[in-house]
């Protein structure tokens, strides 16, 4: 029998089995979240044998009664113990310390690309050219997409819709909406900001298209054709394109593995005064890297000695597998940080739902340009949202996609490890959904996403990520697919990373890929 014990002092502990002692040392101050703590500590039970192989934990109501605590906050903690392999679930039994050893995942990234800065002149660049064979493939049978960067959409979203759809009052939808979104909404979306380390007042909030459209919103707020403007190398692409057809002039400051060189970001501060910096500070996209909190502090320090505004893109926050550090909106005291999110990432993109956090002067102005874009984004998907925050569906939602999401991952770092040249270098995110691989500078890359392609598997490639297509050869890989698909998909690029490898042949394949199936055109900006 298991018997529970909380004693509410520094000795907290459970006693399980009578016999194993489990100190529970909840720091409810810490910007740790308590459900990775509770992890942490089984996890260090199970590792050095206090709990043994076949054990049964607590249950889900007894260990959060006896530590004082949500049971959502058990349920996250076991699912993320689950998703590490070092508990079992049994249906109708409860969680149990796994009776086989986890597979061991090599989590050191060597993540080490060169320094070298990105400057452009005004250009144009097609994002449809670039965004449509990704669409494309993903309607295809049978093809793994690694390119494609959504998770798949929970399975009682129509429940909810349905539920938020049955109204009384079926006129509360025909009326035209605030330009800034529903107040519901806005409040929903500031508490669940809190969790994340930002406090923002409702007020602060203009729900938007997607965040495709806050990107432009404040991008045609800030820049001016010929404007300088800072962003990472490698970045978004969908940025890209914006500042591209605004006629801005871009500066692509290197990645390091800690985030965007700071040396060189005061160094092109100084000379170029760019008027933005635009930054991905957690799960960077595409690289997947997430800046400490020094950084971030830094970062802000230099816009503010310089007078850049930043805008900080936080599309896939809320699927970490770690704890965060709050965004760089949250250190800002002089209303310099514009922030962006969405619901595309976590939820569904068809609903296009985003966010932005805009504070000071700006917000009546970037207001005003939301409604000459579209009015006010679809009440009828804000309901919806709605009613997800509000059913606490959402939580649920987002454990279960960490959980899901962490052991995809996995899987896909133990298949590098296993199909993929030694002389190729990844990094290992903490979150979002997809990580950045690094290749030597003599494959011919397009060649090979032909053949990858010709074989089902499509292939985001990285110079689409760089300004100007000018960085290193490279691909962006999602890992929210089955592990069927991971262990397929990557085996087949593998074995064509291998085979070209040395020779260091020159990449003259055709840009159209004539499949056995269908006709499709890879753009150059993909390869």
């Amino acid at each position: 029998m298991v018997e529970i014990v909380y004693i509410a002092s520094i000795d907290d502990y459970l006693v399980i089995d009578e016999c194993a002692k489990m100190k529970i040392l909840l720091e409810r101050q810490s910007p740790k979240p308590i459900y990775l703590q509770i992890r942490d500590r089984i996890s260090h039970l199970i590792k050095y044998g206090a709990l043994k192989s076949g054990d049964r934990l607590p249950s889900i109501r007894s260990l959060a009664e006896s530590l004082q605590v949500n049971k959502l906050t058990i349920i996250e903690a076991y699912n993320v113990l689950e998703a590490d392999g070092i508990v079992s679930a049994r249906q109708g039994s409860g969680y149990f310390a796994s009776s086989i050893s986890p597979k061991s995942t090599n989590l050191e990234s060597k993540f080490a690309p060169a320094q070298n800065v990105i400057i452009t002149k005004p250009g144009k660049c097609s994002f449809y050219e670039m965004y449509t064979p990704l669409v494309q493939a993903q309607t295809q049978p049978g093809m793994i997409n690694f390119g494609y960067g959504y998770p798949h959409p929970p399975k009682d979203i129509n429940l909810i819709a349905r539920r938020a759809l049955r109204q009384d009052d079926a006129d509360i939808f025909f009326p035209h909406e605030m330009p800034q979104g529903q107040l519901t909404l806005c409040r929903q979306i500031a508490q669940m900001l809190v969790h994340q380390g930002l406090e923002v007042f409702p007020e602060d909030l203009i729900i938007t298209n997607g965040s495709q459209q806050g990107l432009s919103l404040a991008m045609n707020y800030y820049v001016q054709p010929g404007d300088w403007v800072i962003v990472e190398a490698p970045t978004y692409y969908g940025a890209i394109s914006i500042l591209e057809n605004l006629g801005a002039k871009i500066i692509g400051i290197p990645m390091t593995a800690e985030g965007m060189n700071l040396d060189l970001l005061e160094q092109y501060l100084h000379s170029h005064r760019p008027k933005l910096i635009y930054t991905i500070s957690t799960f960077h996209n595409p690289t997947g890297l997430t800046t400490t909190q020094n950084h971030r502090q830094e970062l802000l320090a230099l816009a503010e000695k310089y007078e850049c505004p930043i805008l900080e893109d936080n599309a896939y926050e809320g699927i970490n597998f770690d704890a965060v550090p709050a965004p760089i909106k949250a250190l800002d005291k002089n209303n310099l940080v514009t922030y962006l999110s969405t619901f595309s990432k976590t939820l569904m993109p068809g609903l296009r739902v985003g966010y932005m956090v805009v504070t000071g002067k700006h917000y009546q102005a970037i207001i005003e340009q939301k409604l000459l874009h579209d009015l006010h984004t679809s009440s009828i998907s804000q309901t919806i949202v709605s009613e997800y925050l509000a059913s606490g569906h959402y939580r649920r939602h987002l454990s279960r996609l960490r959980t899901d999401n962490l052991q995809s991952r996995n899987i896909m770092l133990q298949a590098l490890e296993r199909y993929f040249p030694e002389e190729i270098r990844w990094t290992v995110p903490t979150g979002g959904l997809f990580l950045w691989v690094q290749l030597p500078d003599d494959i011919p890359i397009g060649t090979i996403r032909n053949e990858a392609f010709a074989e089902n598997v499509y292939l985001a490639c990285g110079s689409a990520f760089f300004p100007d297509k000018q960085g290193y050869p490279a691909m962006r890989l999602t890992f929210c697919l089955s592990p069927e698909e991971i262990e397929q998909g990557i085996s087949i690029v593998g074995r064509l990373l291998k085979k070209y490898i040395s020779r260091g042949c020159v990449d003259t394949e055709p840009l159209v890929v004539k499949h056995h199936r269908f006709e499709i055109k890879l753009h150059t900006a993909l390869g």
